[in-house]
């Protein structure tokens, strides 16, 4: 048996409101603009998806059985002020607390995300999301209340999932935008409004409570596709404008110099004040919180000369021969985890907290019979292993590892069909069957990691 992790460690899951709850018509929920997102080819709607609404304590059940003792799960805005800058909805926060009051009581330490793409169905209509500083003026004010009702109970929090994501061209998917010429001033306006909430919302919790909260990165290792010096610089560039730009405001309180002279030299304008950044001098992060499933290759041939580096990617990403992947070409690289939670380590002196990482695989099951997932074995094991070679051989400091959905739900797309789960739930995009629950081989597997506190990987 190899060396278990430090006492205390973390071990858990991750999952977002509008992935999970259903129940959209239910407990006086405003709408989300996700809850108006149709059916499609390869998509469900967002009215059931896996039900917790109604079964969040028996997936809770599934949790203590596996032995997790921490459960990052999201608040859902318009289900606590239904049309998102409005009357605060008390049976939506009585909702959220008895989940919390639920896990406490089997062991498992809360972790709150306050936004996960589903922005009040109102506040895109009438202000077009982040794009207004009124809607970053109702999520302060909706977290305020938040961290008020819940931070003595919940000793971690994050603000937005996946922050960076605001800083590319997805933005417009995530951020409430309605209307708009999608511009990359939009883009950098957007960006910056979001950072903005995330500080006064973090400086709010640090003067009213003890929790601990930190700002929450996609990141994705990007390497050059060739030893040509051009595809040097943009992988270098994609890190300074999508990771490090942000991690320096988290951490230091500032915007990346490489990345405000960008913006200078382009006229982007997008209203960052002095007063803004007073707020961010206050600004301080208990932790780096990070989802990470794949890296990839960054081709500068392919990029138009004019294209902004927060949006290399959309042009030059090619596929890295060198990893397996799955049938969406999401790749296996644990070097690229471990290299990411060393170099930010390194530069930063946070402790890293690992809030997502997983393999989606297309599975078909009647919901009774064991699924062999060897792969979600190997995936998870490599990863793990990655870390501890991190935590063990590099000096990193890492508070605990969440896997990403591990009771069945649907991609952010609304896929069904790519399944990141340790438990199967028990219907498809078309059809919405009993939603039974059933462990995969993967189950037993991470219940004996935990039980070690991973030191029994195979």
């Amino acid at each position: 048996m190899s060396q278990p992790l430090p006492k205390g460690f973390l071990w858990g899951n991750s999952t977002s409101s509008m992935q999970t709850e259903g129940g959209i018509h239910e407990g006086g929920k405003g709408q989300s603009v996700y809850d108006i997102r149709p059916a499609t080819e390869n998509s469900m709607d967002w009215s059931v998806t896996i039900d917790e609404y109604h079964r969040y304590e028996e997936d809770f059940d599934l949790m203590q059985q596996m032995g997790m003792n921490a459960y990052r799960f999201q608040i859902s805005w318009s289900r606590v002020v239904p049309d998102g800058d409005g009357e605060f909805n008390e049976e939506g926060i009585e909702f959220y607390r008895k989940q919390i009051k639920a896990l406490i009581d089997r062991g498992i330490k809360p972790m709150i995300c306050l936004y996960h793409f589903d922005m009040p169905l109102a506040l895109a209509k009438k202000y077009n999301g982040f794009m207004s500083r009124h809607v970053v003026d109702a999520f302060v004010r909706y977290s305020e209340r938040m961290v008020d009702e819940f931070a003595d109970l919940v000793p971690y929090w994050i603000t937005f999932n996946e922050q960076n994501l605001y800083f590319s061209s997805g933005v417009f998917h995530i951020a409430g935008y309605d209307h708009g010429e999608k511009t990359l001033n939009d883009i950098y306006t957007i960006n910056h409004h979001v950072m903005l909430a995330h500080a006064r919302v973090a400086n709010y919790l640090h003067a009213h409570s003890d929790a601990k909260i930190g700002g929450m990165l996609a990141y994705e290792e990007c390497y050059p596709a060739t030893s040509n010096p051009r595809d040097v610089q943009y992988a270098r560039q994609i890190d300074e404008f999508l990771n490090n730009n942000l991690l320096d405001v988290f951490m230091h309180g500032h915007y990346s110099q490489e990345v405000l002279t960008y913006a200078k030299n382009h006229d982007l304008d997008f209203g960052f004040t002095a007063d803004d950044q007073k707020i961010f001098d206050e600004l301080k992060s208990d932790f780096f919180a990070f989802s990470y499933y794949r890296s990839h290759l960054i081709d500068s041939s392919k990029v138009p000369l004019t294209t902004a580096p927060n949006l290399y990617l959309d042009y030059g990403m090619v596929h890295n021969p060198y990893t397996q992947a799955n049938e969406w070409d999401w790749n296996v690289d644990p070097l690229g985890f471990r290299d990411i939670l060393d170099k930010v380590y390194s530069r930063y002196q946070v402790p890293m907290f690992p809030i997502e990482n997983g393999i989606g695989i297309r599975e078909v099951s009647d919901g009774t019979k064991m699924i062999q997932d060897d792969y979600r074995i190997d995936y998870h094991r490599v990863h793990i292993q990655a870390m501890k070679d991190a935590i063990f051989e590099d000096g990193v400091d890492v508070i605990g590892y969440l896997g990403w959905g591990l009771i069945d739900i649907p991609s952010s797309s609304g896929n069904m069909d790519k399944r990141y789960g340790m438990v199967y739930v028990n219907r498809t995009n078309t059809e919405l069957r009993d939603l039974k629950r059933t462990p995969k081989k993967s189950f037993g597997w991470f219940k004996q990691v935990i039980a070690s506190n991973g030191a029994q990987l195979d």
